[in-house]
């Protein structure tokens, strides 16, 4: 009886597990660094390689970092929803192209359009591990002290942006 009954209970309890795991939402990972400072970085903008940018540029400004690539379906998804907020001029929208080539990011920006204030150009990827960029598009909500305040992992949609990025970056921009 004992010999059946032990792989009996490690299969249900596996079986538990795998229900448990594939009800999770993965957009809702938790990110270490919510509430943390913004990794320091400097690097190229995408359109004039000789300027520099870095997040210290922005202290005293609540903005929104959006990492996306050229050859990245799921930004091209969210594309328009940052164009329709640009539009509005209610956060600055600082974008980084992640492993990308430059000519493809300025390519597809001029295809698609720019809704950024400015972009800088990540090719080699180091900068989005140190944001602990899994995988394009990422949006990080920062505040005017330079501390990552939300991550979204995934196409940001008007749902989203209305319901939790712009709240949060209005109760941000009245601190």
């Amino acid at each position: 009886m004992n010999k059946f009954l032990w792989p009996l209970i490690g299969f249900v309890v596996l079986v538990a597990l795998l229900a448990i795991g594939l009800n999770l939402n993965p957009r809702e990972v938790p990110s270490p660094l919510v509430g943390k400072a913004a990794p320091a970085f400097t690097l190229p903008q995408l359109h004039e390689p000789s300027r520099q940018f870095s997040p210290q540029d922005m202290k005293g400004k609540v903005w929104l970092f959006n990492v996306w690539a050229s050859w990245c379906t799921a930004c091209e998804n969210e594309h328009p929803v940052f164009l329709e907020l640009s539009r509005r001029n209610l956060v600055p929208i600082y974008g980084m192209d992640y492993k990308d080539k430059r000519e493809d990011g300025e390519a597809w920006l001029r295809k698609h359009g720019n809704p950024y204030t400015l972009v800088v150009s990540d090719a080699e990827g180091r900068v989005g591990i140190d944001y602990g960029v899994y995988g394009v598009p990422e949006t990080y909500v920062i505040d005017k002290q330079g501390v990552i305040q939300h991550k979204h992992i995934g196409a940001v949609t008007p749902k989203i942006l209305d319901e939790t990025i712009l709240p949060l970056v209005k109760e941000l921009q009245a601190k």
